[in-house]
């Protein structure tokens, strides 16, 4: 004979949303947000039943409570007061029998129905002397005052009334014994971020190439003199790519040419030389304290400096001779170099993460990030993740972000869609998305539908780089400042946060004959730029990030809608404020050479506004002011201005 369960709760709580992978990672908010969660809560019978979402800060003892409410068909939904500070949190519901609302409703029904109602009232009195039983002084004083005129009552429906009292209901419900509660059986993570995690704007250049000397090697002092022209493009993230010093052997040349010449500066992420590895400066940008200089330099200027953490060295790094154990091994003795067919990087070694020796391993690239820290760097984007094990990335932004939960980490994983979800999900702050590739309307919106409102919606943060050092994709090659004008307004809209390369913003377009990037690429040679160039697009540029700044619905990540118009070759869609006091609507054209005509078809109903209204809109670029009725406009966009963005206040 089988024997009884050993689990009496009686209440089922399932389907909880949002959570990932039964808790085995967080969700992610930032500060200042709320957290909704919905789940499915039943039982037995015919009780009613009531909920709460608890929610505390990781470490915490006490819980915070936020009511669920039921919503349809066994569906309960609650929503956290404000997320108040960046750092791990957790999250969990509980549920109970309401015993007091259940007997008044049962009460009320037999009132109803004329039948006598002198039990129930004794159950009344009960149920309020256990309630009593466990208040303070004047508390249990007002509860039994209750009670007693619950079992004398010689009016069911004057009590009724009585006992639907908000104070009462609130009294009760906050010291009768909740005798059947159950509890989710998992304590759900939340990592909240600070603000910057979701809305920033960063700005990508070389600091070798910042001296306006075409015959000297650029500085950290260099970089100061250019903090400015940063921050009038409106940027508030500057990143680097590697500044360590970088190894002589298997040098690369121009263009990624096997043969450097004495004087080429190879490429900056074949880290390591006889000068130091990955905690130590290439000599000629300058020294520590010039780098801390610099940190502090660019908050000044409202920047933060983000480096760029590559997991990989040169034949000459220190690591080699130091920790041979740590790297792959041919069946002759020598170690393997760096290889993703067709392509050799015969100057880089790439690390086995399993090997001898790993835990020492690990330990050491966590402790790269917490030098860097230590210096100020509080953002990092890390080069190729995705060839790195997952294990290790979630061990370590965790060890991380426990003593310093304001550090941000960009994954650039062009990589296979599970995978690039596999890293944001272990911790990554942000990823890079194939933006870069979709650039047909259908595939916008499916993308950005996906990343926006599904499932990836709860952990995934597109960071929108129109071009990078890698990339130059054909939409931009040998393309006229309309191509650039229109990427740059689907990557600042599309999502809060964003990114470009420099050179960008003067619309450098030269590709390489065999490969989807730049000719004379940077990250092989010291680049001179004339950045007033004609048809540079650099006033776009500063006037969209000051456009984000001021539109706190371009500031939201997830709100983004897709809305119709009657042309194949643009993109309409719109944002709504958190607060629901406006909208911001963006059209693109996605023809860099052809004007484009469109009707749009605004969703007045949820502006609150009717057929036969009239309703302002103002088109934030140029800063025109229309006055429109009904929800068709037909607009016409040209390659010299192909997008509009629109400001609509929304109608109580």
């Amino acid at each position: 004979m089988s024997r009884a369960p050993t689990d009496r709760r009686r209440i089922i709580i399932e389907d909880v949303t949002p959570q990932l992978d039964c808790g085995r990672y967080a969700v992610k908010r930032e500060v200042g947000d709320t957290l909704t969660v919905e789940a499915d809560i039943f039982k037995d019978g015919h009780d009613i039943l009531a909920a709460v979402l608890r929610y505390r800060r990781e470490g915490e003892r006490r819980w915070r409570e936020a009511g669920m409410n039921h919503v349809e068909n066994d569906r309960w939904r609650g929503t956290t007061g404000a997320l108040d500070e960046n750092r791990r949190w957790e999250y969990t519901i509980i549920a109970w029998t309401d015993r007091f609302a259940t007997w008044r409703r049962d009460l009320q029904r037999k009132h109803e129905a004329g039948v006598d109602v002198s039990v129930e009232l004794e159950e009344g009195a009960i149920l309020l002397k256990q309630a009593a039983s466990g208040a303070r002084a004047e508390a249990r004083k007002r509860i039994e005052a209750l009670a007693g005129e619950v079992s004398s009552s010689d009016s069911p429906g004057a009590l009724l009334h009585r006992m639907a009292d908000v104070e009462i209901v609130d009294l009760i419900e906050r010291h009768l014994p909740r005798a059947d509660l159950t509890e989710l059986d998992r304590r759900l993570p939340l990592q909240v971020d600070r603000v910057e995690a979701r809305f920033a704007s960063w700005y990508e250049l070389f600091p070798r190439s910042a001296s306006n000397d075409p015959e000297r090697h650029g500085t950290f002092d260099d970089v100061i003199a250019r903090l400015p022209y940063v921050q009038e493009l409106g940027f508030d993230v500057l990143y680097f790519p590697p500044i360590h010093p970088i190894g002589r052997t298997f040098r690369k040349g121009k263009d990624n040419s096997l043969n450097a010449g004495p004087d080429e500066p190879g490429s900056p992420y074949a880290v390591g030389s006889e000068e130091g590895g990955h905690k130590a400066i290439h000599p000629e940008l300058g020294t520590l304290k010039d780098f801390r200089r610099l940190v502090k330099e660019a908050r000044k200027y409202g920047l933060e400096i983000a480096l760029d953490y590559a997991i990989q060295v040169s034949p000459d790094h220190p690591y080699v001779k130091k920790h041979p154990e740590w790297f792959f091994h041919r069946p002759d003795g020598t170690i393997k170099y760096a290889e993703n067919p067709p392509k050799k990087y015969q100057d880089i070694y790439p690390l086995d993460f399993y090997g001898d020796n790993w835990e020492s391993q690990w330990k050491e690239w966590r402790d790269v990030f917490l030098f860097w820290i230590e210096q100020g760097v509080k953002i990092f984007r890390v080069d190729n993740p995705h060839t790195k094990p997952v294990q290790f990335w979630e061990w370590c932004i965790r060890e991380i972000q426990r003593d310093h939960p304001d550090v941000i980490f960009l994954a650039e994983a062009f990589t296979r869609p599970k995978m690039m979800r596999a890293l944001a999900k272990a911790g990554y702050t942000q990823s890079y998305t194939y933006f870069t590739w979709r650039n047909g309307k259908e595939e916008l919106t499916e993308y950005f539908t996906e990343l926006t409102q599904g499932p990836m919606k709860e952990y995934f943060r597109g960071n929108l780089f129109p071009n990078t050092p890698d990339i130059l994709h054909e939409f931009l090659q040998n393309a006229p400042p309309s191509a650039f004008r229109i990427r740059a307004i689907l990557a600042t809209t599309l999502s809060s946060v964003w990114g470009m390369y420099s050179g960008f913003e003067i619309c450098e377009n030269e590709p390489h004959p065999d490969r989807e990037e730049y000719r004379d690429n940077e990250k092989y040679e010291i680049k001179q730029r004339d950045w007033d160039r004609p048809g540079n697009i650099k006033d776009l540029i500063a006037r969209l990030n000051r456009i984000r700044k001021e539109q706190p619905a371009l500031q939201e990540y997830d709100n983004l809608h897709f809305h119709p118009c009657d042309n194949d070759r643009v993109l309409f869609y719109g944002k709504w404020a958190p607060d629901g006091s406006h909208a911001v609507f963006v059209a693109v054209s996605l023809d860099p050479y052809t004007t484009q005509e469109t009707t749009l078809d605004f969703p007045t109903g949820y502006l609150g506004v009717s057929d036969d209204e009239q309703y302002e809109a103002t088109e934030l670029l140029t800063g025109n002011r229309l006055r429109w009725q009904r929800a068709f406009q037909r607009i016409r966009l040209d390659p010299e201005t192909p997008g509009m963005i629109f400001r609509i206040d929304i109608r109580r």
